[in-house]
């Protein structure tokens, strides 16, 4: 399941994960555009088993984000995304790491994605 990237930060740990992984590496290098877990499989040569895990890992990491595409036909398709500009560690002053991510401006479908979940929450 991918995360709400409107959590709280990710941890440090599963962002040093995410970009130590040479297969998170291919699928974030990949992703110009939006595209599904069946395009990313075929345009990186990564099992599509092994390109969920993948996905959930970038997830965790809050590097990639996942948007529903509604279909009339009601088979809703899921594609995948970039969720950062960038990421950038530093050391504070009391030697500790700090993580801060820049993320692009939401889209109009996900500031209404957004909002429709905040009024479900409440009815």
């Amino acid at each position: 399941m991918v995360r709400d990237l409107a959590d709280d930060a990710p941890e440090l740990q599963d962002i040093l994960d995410a970009l130590d992984d040479p297969a998170c590496r291919r699928i974030i290098m990949e992703l110009d555009n939006p595209m599904t877990a069946r395009e990313l499989a075929d345009s990186t040569d990564i099992p599509l088993s092994t390109l969920y895990r993948k996905l959930d890992t970038l997830s965790d990491a809050s590097l990639v984000s996942e948007l529903t595409e509604i279909r009339e036909d009601g088979h809703h398709t899921s594609r995948y995304r970039i969720a950062v500009k960038s990421v950038n560690i530093a050391l504070t002053d009391d030697r500790e790491f700090d993580v801060s991510i820049e993320r692009p401006p939401r889209t109009t479908d996900e500031r209404l994605e957004r909002l429709w979940e905040e009024v479900r929450k409440e009815t």
